[in-house]
This record gives C-alpha cells, sequence and structure tokens, in this order.
C-alpha cells in the first residue's frame, strides 16, 4: 500500500532565473533550479540586435567557475532561431561540456540553421568574434537526442520527459522532475492542429510549475476556417486584378501549411498565375518532412505513402529575376518578419504598387520591417543598396544586412520608401493564442505558472485571467529577473502489510478522505520512503533495540513518609483510571501500565515529596495525562 509523507510548506522550492525571454519574444533562455539541479532551457539569440546583446548574457548562470560544473543539462525545445541560435556560441566560446537534450528532428535541423546564420553573419557581414563552422559540429556531438514520452535519467536524480508541442516539426514540451518536485517548460507550442502537424498535447502531470510562452498572450484568434477562406479570397482577388502577393514566411512551418492550403485551391480553381517559393527551400523541407513523417499529423501519415502532399505542383522554385516579370504572381519569401534577405529584397520592388499585396501571417518583432508596416507605417527609411538573400532556413535573423562583396565600394544611403502595395495581417501563426495558453494550464494542472516570451503589458492582462479562473499564483519575471517559487510536495511513502494488519486490529479502519495517524519506523532507501514496524526495521538494519524513558518529576506537599505518600498516589489513581492496571509494587513504587512512579524526600523540605514519573514513547499521551493530573495535588479525603 502507498501513503503520503508531507514536507512542511515552503521545505521544497524552484529557483527560476530568467537569463533572457522574460517579458520579451526572442532570445530565450532560462535558468532553472530545482531541488539543487541546474537546468537551463534554450539559448537563443535575438533577432533587433547585431551586437553583444543579441546573444543571452550568460554571467547571470555564474561567475565563478565553469559552466559546466554548474549546470546539469541543457534543453533545445525546437530549432528556431530565438530558442538555438546561441548554443554554439555558448558551448564552444563561453564554455560548456554537458550533455544538452533535444529532440531528433531539432538535431537534424538546427546544426542548418546555425550554419547559415554563420554564413549571413561571418562570410556576408565580415563579423570576426563569432562562432565557427568546427564549433557548430563539435557542440552538436553534445546533443542527446530524445523521443517523445522518452523518460530520460539525467543522473540518479535528474529526469526529462518530451511532449508533443505542434508549432514546427519536432517542437516538444519538456517535464523536469526531480524526485517529487516537477517543471514542465512548454517553448513554443500550438493547441490548434493545422494541415501537416497536430496538435500540442501533455497528459494531467500536475507540475509544481509551468513555464509557458505567451506571445499571444490577448489574441482570441477566430476559426480556423474562416481565415483560411479570407485568406484565399485576398490572394485571388490581387492575383484577378493583375497584381502580386509576397508572402513572407520562416522556411519550416507555415510555408508548407500555406503552400498545402494554395495548392489545393489553385488546383480546384484551375488557375494559372505562378506561385514561387524561394530556392532550394522545397527540397530541403521536402526532405525533413519525409524523414520525420511520424511528426506530422494523422492525415499526411496516412496519405504520405500514396501521394507525399509535399511534391507541389503548381509551386517553383523562385529565381531573384522572376521579381521583375509583369503579371500577377504569388511568392513565398524568407525571412518571416521582413528584416533581411529576399522577402525583403522583394517587397522594396513591389511596395510602390497599390494593385500589390504582402499578406504577414505571424508574429513580427519590434524593430523589424514587418512589425513598422502591421502598425501603420507607409513611409521607411531603407538602405539604398543591395540587401544580402538570406538562406532558405534561417528563422528571425534581425538587423541591416551587409552587401555582396561585389557591391562593398558603394557605401550605404538611406532612402525613403513610400508603402502604396496593400498590407494585410493573417495569423496563421504556430502559436497558441489566450485561449489555447488556457487550454494547456487545464489539461496539466499546475501549481503554479510561469509567463515567459511575451510583451509585458499583454502578460499582465493573462496573468489576471489565469490567477482568477485558476486560483493558483502566475508569475512574469522580466529580462535577469529571479523568481523563487516555494513548494509543498508529497512525498509517497510504502507502507509494510504486517503495520497495516496491525493497525487494522487495534481499531484503524480505512478511510481514503480521513488522514490517519500510524506509528512505525520510518525507512529512507535508494530515494524512496517505507514505514514498518520498529521490529522488522530493526530487524533490516541489524540493530539493537533500545528503550527510550522519558522521566518527570512532579512536587506534592505532603509531611508524611514516603512510604504513606505512595498510598494514597495509589488510591488516587486506583479510583481515577478505573480502566487502567494500576499496582502498588513490593519496593513501594507504583506501575500504570509501563509508567513507573517512585516517591522520594525532598533534600532541602521534609515536607514535600518529589514524585519521579518515566513512561516509554509508546505511553506518552497517558504519561503526560498522569503529570498533569499529579500536578493538581492529592485530594484531603485520601488516606
Amino acid at each position: 500500500m502507498r501513503g503520503t509523507l508531507r514536507r512542511r510548506a515552503g521545505a521544497g522550492r524552484h529557483r527560476r532565473s530568467g537569463v533572457r525571454a522574460g517579458q520579451d519574444v526572442g532570445r530565450s533562455c532560462i535558468l532553472v533550479s530545482i531541488a539543487g539541479k541546474n537546468v537551463m532551457l534554450d539559448c537563443g539569440m535575438h533577432m533587433g540586435y547585431n551586437d553583444d546583446r543579441r546573444f543571452p548574457d550568460f554571467s547571470y548562470i555564474t561567475q565563478n567557475g565553469r559552466l559546466t560544473d554548474f549546470l546539469d543539462c541543457v534543453i533545445i525545445s525546437h530549432f528556431h532561431l530565438d530558442h538555438c541560435g546561441a548554443l554554439p556560441y555558448f558551448s564552444e566560446m563561453v564554455g560548456y561540456d554537458g550533455p544538452i537534450y533535444m529532440t531528433h528532428p531539432t538535431k537534424a535541423i538546427c546544426p542548418i540553421l546555425l550554419e547559415d546564420y554563420r554564413k549571413i553573419t561571418v562570410d556576408k557581414k565580415g563579423e570576426t568574434n563569432f562562432f565557427t563552422s568546427q564549433m557548430i559540429k563539435d557542440c552538436m556531438k553534445k546533443v542527446v537526442a530524445v523521443h517523445l514520452h522518452q523518460t530520460v535519467q539525467v543522473d540518479e536524480e535528474l529526469e526529462i520527459k518530451a511532449y508533443y508541442a505542434g508549432h514546427v516539426l519536432g517542437a516538444a514540451m519538456f517535464q523536469i522532475k526531480v524526485g517529487c518536485e516537477s517543471v514542465v517548460y512548454t517553448g513554443d507550442y500550438n493547441m490548434t492542429p493545422d494541415r501537416h502537424l497536430g496538435a500540442a498535447w501533455i497528459d494531467k502531470c500536475r507540475p509544481d510549475l509551468l513555464i509557458t510562452e505567451s506571445t499571444y498572450a490577448t489574441t482570441i484568434r477566430d476559426s480556423k476556417r474562416c481565415r483560411e477562406r479570407d485568406f484565399l479570397k485576398k490572394v485571388h482577388e490581387t492575383v484577378e486584378r493583375g497584381g502580386k502577393v509576397l508572402i513572407p514566411v520562416f522556411a519550416l512551418g507555415r510555408a508548407q501549411e500555406l503552400c498545402i492550403l494554395l495548392e489545393t485551391f489553385w488546383e480546384r480553381m484551375n488557375l494559372k498565375a505562378p506561385i514561387y517559393f524561394s530556392t532550394g527551400l522545397t527540397e530541403k523541407a521536402n526532405h525533413y518532412y519525409k524523414l520525420f513523417i511520424t511528426w506530422t499529423n494523422q492525415k499526411i501519415r496516412k496519405t504520405f505513402v500514396q501521394r507525399n502532399m509535399f511534391e507541389f505542383k503548381h509551386i517553383k522554385a523562385f529565381d531573384r529575376a522572376f521579381a521583375d516579370n509583369p503579371g500577377p504572381m504569388v511568392v513565398f519569401a524568407t525571412p518571416g518578419m521582413l528584416h533581411a534577405g529576399q522577402s525583403l529584397q522583394i517587397f522594396r520592388k513591389w511596395a510602390g504598387n497599390e494593385k500589390n499585396m504582402v499578406i504577414m501571417p505571424g508574429y513580427c518583432v519590434q524593430g523589424t520591417v514587418g512589425h513598422k508596416i502591421l502598425s501603420g507605417q507607409r513611409k521607411l527609411e531603407m538602405e539604398g543598396r543591395q540587401i544580402v538573400s538570406l538562406s532558405q532556413f534561417a528563422h528571425g535573423i534581425q538587423g541591416k544586412v551587409a552587401p555582396d562583396s561585389q557591391h562593398l565600394c558603394s557605401p550605404p544611403l538611406l532612402l525613403q520608401l513610400e508603402v502604396k502595395m496593400q498590407v494585410e495581417y493573417m495569423s496563421f501563426s504556430a502559436h497558441a493564442d489566450a485561449k489555447g495558453i488556457m487550454q494547456l494550464i487545464r489539461q496539466a494542472e499546475p501549481r503554479n505558472v510561469l509567463l515567459v516570451h511575451g510583451e509585458a503589458k499583454k502578460m499582465e492582462f493573462l496573468k489576471q485571467k489565469i490567477e482568477q479562473e485558476f486560483h493558483v499564483n502566475c508569475y512574469m519575471p522580466a529580462n535577469g529577473e529571479t523568481t523563487t517559487i516555494f513548494t509543498n510536495p508529497s512525498i509517497p511513502v510504502d507502507i509494510s502489510l504486517g503495520l497495516l494488519k496491525r493497525e487494522t486490529a487495534i481499531g484503524l479502519l480505512p478511510d481514503a478522505k480521513k488522514p490517519k495517524l500510524m506509528h512505525g519506523t520510518l525507512i529512507m532507501k535508494d530515494n524512496s520512503f517505507r514505514l514498518v514496524s520498529p521490529e522488522q526495521a530493526l530487524k533490516e538494519l541489524g540493530l539493537a533495540e533500545h528503550q527510550l524513558r522519558f522521566t518527570c518529576r512532579v512536587h506534592i506537599q505532603d509531611p508524611r513518609k514516603e512510604h504513606e505518600t505512595v498510598l494514597r498516589v495509589y488510591n488516587h489513581l486506583k479510583g481515577v483510571l478505573k480502566d487502567y492496571s494500576v499496582q502498588h509494587l513490593p519496593d513501594g513504587s507504583i506501575t500504570v501500565e509501563s509508567i513507573l512512579i517512585q516517591a522520594t524526600a525532598h533534600s532541602e523540605d521534609q515536607g514535600t515529596k518529589v514524585l519521579l514519573v518515566s513512561w516509554t514513547y509508546q505511553d506518552e499521551e497517558l504519561g503526560s495525562y498522569l503529570t498533569s493530573l499529579l500536578k493538581k495535588g492529592l485530594p484531603q479525603s485520601s488516606s
């Protein structure tokens, strides 16, 4: 049988330090200290900076000694660069040799994105203080790939478990557990299934703390079908009037989602306008979706043998020369926030024509061109020189990108660009909205919630909503801030059958709703607890039994001789304790069950007698009662 041992309140605690991405989207990096273990969650870069601020400040973790000595492990939730972009810098340049955990798709795609990011930063822009290709390879050697729902034992006490997060191929939520204390980190997730990925799912694991993203903390999206219909209508209308449609996307995720949607629509409507995709992307995406088909949704898995949903009939590879072609077209171009690369190049060419349209299908970080035009800005200052094409897979690389080497001779000029094209925001984002976040909390039933990866004002609104609905504490620390959460964990205890039978025999009836007090010996061995009888404990541990007795002195005013005082005490107790065995022994002492009472004269006052009352711990209740009874004195009528 299993019981529960409760620690006093505040006995356990979690420290959560926001190295970055507290009230911020980008540069996700969180340090969790749980039951003496230190785990770093994600290691991302920021899209809005080109200087030292692009990486997290790892001095928050420790300023003394090596990171390997301090951290027990690092967990990466998915391959987007705002969650893994700083990994080679952290492991190879700052210095970390411990294990790094991620899923198999993340392990496969991560190095490609990191190498593309390195090429843009070093080869194109000429930066020197940056990680090399070899550092990326060395970093990936430290990675341990995990399967969904696989419990991974990091060490004897620390274990982790991955859950499906939707969002992008290979994205996972992680449960971190030490003993009976646990934390769940969501990373980025989506509670709504789409055309190629399923919905995020977690069991009712009741963690002490749920750390959840809150990108869309105040948004409740309309029905997916309505959004898709609206998207197709806007694309169709623009193409019909001879306009061009630009859809900035990131390489894996929304890109495939919208391609499947347009491919089906073009087939059904028999449309002839060309649809283009950034060169090389389709081949790479196809390869990884085929390799990790089990991570897609049920429909794609079922039909994959007959038809590969990612081999498109109407969507062709894009060449940058096509941007100047006359007539209608639809172009998917990377990156998704219009902060650099091919999507920004095309935007600059098409922005001046009111026939054209740009559809922003996801979140845009402040400071990017995407964020500016969605905020209503129609006059933009742009660098008047060629902008280098970003790699097809890069997700969220931010800032001014240097020109190709042949253009280095001309200094950049700031030109004003007037935006006449139509700007539409249609959220096909793979992040959970407010409703989805609440749904996940309902599913997991955490004792505390901590919001990260969001904007402060929106997080404050969601925080109040969570506290009102679920009656749990909700935290939203800023970057670099530490939050301490006290826990009151329940510790399971196995109870021996022999002890249970003995306690039942003396009147203990099992009742699940009422707590019962049980007397036994608690043995802690191999991180587990057992409650057994004292006899069994002594036998198991090979120990000899020692009797522990408690003794209390009670002073009584009685001028009579000692044996007369003892007799008065005996008669008094015999009259009061009718249900107990009270005996007067030949040596002049009195016993009540295991309790022994002896009388001696006071050394200084012959009129005062000292009663020594002693008992074993089993009779502690009766011993305390007898002591309080005798302290009241003896009745005058006793003789």
